[in-house]
């Protein structure tokens, strides 16, 4: 029997559950993509990848690699279906999580509820014991009172524990010697503890992401328990990677362990993915936008490069705190408008556009499954924009008259016909997702104008010539399977581990050897996590990034360290370069170093993106027809309607034109010029700009 070949990832999004899988034709050797999607199925969520993993045709026996991303985390967050959890923390810090921050954000709220913790305070209890700042023991552990305290939560239900100690990012062996007692007095509990997550400082923050991993613990490993059973009575054999939340992969027995770095799982990899197409194509300077069907995601990419930060909220809105998360995520900006957005109105009969969503079920009006509301994707549909005849790749024909029925609802509250509706939709999505994407660009000191747009998701391409032109954004690049971009990411992935530690030091000279032993001491903690797993040390690659900030401030900025000896006054200078260009000053003042953070990658065999054949095909030969589109503030045009899947490398024409490929569909405005690159990606230059 021949070795198994394919490499296969699956998406689990808020409306679909995508699926990519490349192979070798076994005549020509060259690379082949089959993608599909399938309704995600909450809360069974691995009945969706099975699905789509049917819909795809695929013999799972034949599959040599496969990644996997999900939402089940954040929704289990969102939803509040986590598990009955407890916390142990020290004497006298029980209520951390109740205090929380001084960040409300409604300040002038003077009837402001700070978010409710995850662990009510009856089940937060508290053992003597203390360590210092520096790692030094001031007051020895006692752990009398554990045994009672776990049949008080026995006798409440607990069903998951976590445990926080002070200053255990510090010291470790205090939070060490309670996990082991309390695995030797409950092994049924699921149980984590802090230090196992993440040694950074900061307690609230500390604390709530131990409460919220232990939290989402149980649902992970029922999840992932089931997903693996499926998969292996269909005969799947090889290795199952988790996409994690920093843009790596990693292996299912260390997600189980941690789930909480998955908790933004499903949007890292369509970053990941769009950072390494730029690389590809001579764009390293990004703006990548995730359209999908709930929700709409972007963030920047420079220099090639995802920016990672462990400060990571969710629920945080203008009226509410929200909750930190203190693991390696993406820096992303989300918002509630994606294809199934629902628009409405509220009492004073204002327009609105998401974050309400129809889901997959009963989804858009168009699906003609019940849905009564207008969404984003009706109002397309509406407008000409989508071909309701090519409705999600063919596989069904929308209800157009369930789309005008929506319409009208909305109409005669607003006094409007149908059409301007749905105009009226589609530029509060779009102000929407334009605002969406200064916040990760103009916020934070980065002119639009300077980056390209890489849109995916099945919205992507059908808003982003809009918002290029809003931003003054001179390119937008549609991936080739830009409908499933996000599981294609994730065939881009390496095995990635992060590794956080605080160590507060003047960043003087005399402080340099403690530093370097400090690299050198987390350094050989990775290769020896990564030896465990039978991943040699030749393999893994180790990039060192120093924590600093001017002293006595807040907040540190990252700076890049080198493998060599630490040059002071190098250093100094390059934290004063990349701190004034985020906060757009330098401060002549003392620097101090925070801590270490370590990235450490070991390949898993990525993937290669190879050139598409051209079989000559003619440009005419892909052309559908005409029909008549509305481009918004461009006006109605007809427009050439060409068949997306039948584009060949080298093809060029202009608009007014609608790509429509199985997976997504593209809209070019008049007087934008289109070109297909070698790898079957869709270039729009924008007028103005260029050719």
């Amino acid at each position: 029997m021949s070795e198994p070949q394919l490499r296969v990832a699956t998406d689990v999004g808020g409306t679909f559950t995508d699926l990519v899988c490349f192979s070798r034709d076994p005549v020509t050797g060259r690379q082949v993509v089959r993608t599909a999607k399938a309704d995600t199925t909450p809360p069974d969520f691995e009945r969706g990848v099975l699905d789509v993993l049917d819909k795809g045709g695929l013999a799972l026996a034949e599959v040599a690699f496969m990644a996997h991303g999900t939402t089940v985390i954040i929704n289990a967050l969102t939803e509040r279906k986590g598990a009955c959890t407890g916390l142990i923390t020290t004497r006298g810090f029980r209520d951390v999580l109740e205090i929380a921050r001084g960040n409300r954000p409604d300040f002038f709220n003077l009837n402001y509820v700070k978010p409710a913790p995850f662990v009510p305070r009856h089940l937060r209890r508290e053992l003597p014991g203390r360590m210092d700042y520096r790692g030094q023991e001031l007051e020895p552990l006692d752990l009398a009172a554990l045994p009672g305290i776990l049949d008080d939560f026995r006798a409440a239900g607990v069903e998951a524990m976590a445990i926080c100690l002070l200053h255990a990012y510090a010291n470790t062996a205090h939070e060490q010697a309670v996990l082991a007692e309390v695995r030797r007095l409950w092994p049924q509990v699921s149980v984590v503890a802090s230090h196992q997550i993440t040694r950074e400082w900061r307690e609230y923050e500390r604390s709530n992401t131990a409460v919220l991993s232990a939290y989402v613990q149980p649902v992970a490993e029922r999840y992932l328990d089931r997903l693996t059973t499926g998969l292996g009575e269909r005969g799947y054999r090889g290795p199952l990677y988790i996409m994690q939340s920093n843009c790596g992969v990693e292996t299912v027995e260390a997600t189980r362990a941690i789930p909480i770095t998955m908790v933004e799982s499903g949007p890292a990899s369509g970053f990941l993915g769009a950072a390494a197409l730029g690389r590809l194509l001579g764009e390293p300077n990004v703006l990548a936008l995730d359209i999908g069907g709930t929700t709409a995601k972007c963030a920047l990419i420079e220099n090639g490069e995802v920016t990672i930060t462990s400060d990571y909220w969710i629920e945080r809105t203008p009226r509410s705190a929200g909750y930190p998360i203190m693991v390696p995520v993406v820096d992303l900006v989300e918002i509630g408008n994606g294809g199934g957005s629902i628009a409405w109105v509220d009492d004073f009969g204002k327009l609105h556009v998401g974050p309400q969503s129809a889901g997959a079920s009963p989804g858009p009006a168009a699906y003609g499954r019940g849905g009564q509301a207008a969404t984003t994707t009706d109002a397309n549909l509406a407008l000409g924009r989508i071909n309701p005849e090519f409705f999600c790749g063919g596989s069904m024909r929308a209800d157009m008259a369930a789309v005008d029925r929506a319409l009208d609802a909305l109409g005669r509250r607003l006094g409007l016909d149908r059409i301007e509706v749905a105009r009226g939709i589609l530029r509060l999505a779009n102000n929407n997702m334009v605002n969406a994407l200064k916040l990760v660009s103009l916020n934070r000191g980065r002119d639009p104008r300077d980056f390209t747009l890489v849109v995916f998701g099945g919205g992507g391409a059908m808003h982003g010539t809009a918002l290029a032109a809003e931003l003054g954004i001179r390119k937008v690049i549609v991936p080739a399977a830009a409908g499933v971009f996000s599981a294609f990411g994730m065939l881009m992935s390496d095995l990635r581990r992060d590794f956080f530690v605080t160590r507060l030091l003047d960043f003087e000279p005399a402080h340099v050897g403690a530093i370097s032993a400090l690299m050198d001491e987390v350094g050989r903690t990775a290769l020896q996590r990564f030896a465990a797993e039978g991943i040699a040390a030749a393999r893994v690659h180790l990039a060192m990034h120093g924590r600093f900030r001017y002293q006595n401030q807040e907040h540190a900025v990252e700076v890049p360290l080198p493998a060599g000896p630490l040059d002071v006054a190098a250093l100094r200078e390059d934290f004063h370069r990349i701190y004034q260009r985020e906060y757009s000053y330098r401060l002549e003042a003392p620097v101090e170093f925070v801590g270490l953070h370590l990235v450490a990658t070991a390949e898993v065999g990525k993937l290669t993106l190879e050139p598409q054949p051209v079989s000559g095909r003619r440009l005419q030969d892909t052309l559908k027809g005409v029909r008549s589109v509305d481009f918004l503030l461009d006006g109605v045009h007809p427009a050439d309607i060409y068949d997306g899947d039948a584009l060949e490398p080298g093809m060029r024409f202009r608009g007014p034109a609608v790509i429509e490929q199985s997976g997504t569909t593209t809209v070019v405005h008049p007087g934008q010029h289109v070109h297909v690159d070698e790898y079957g990606n869709i270039h729009i230059q924008l007028e103005g700009h260029g050719a």
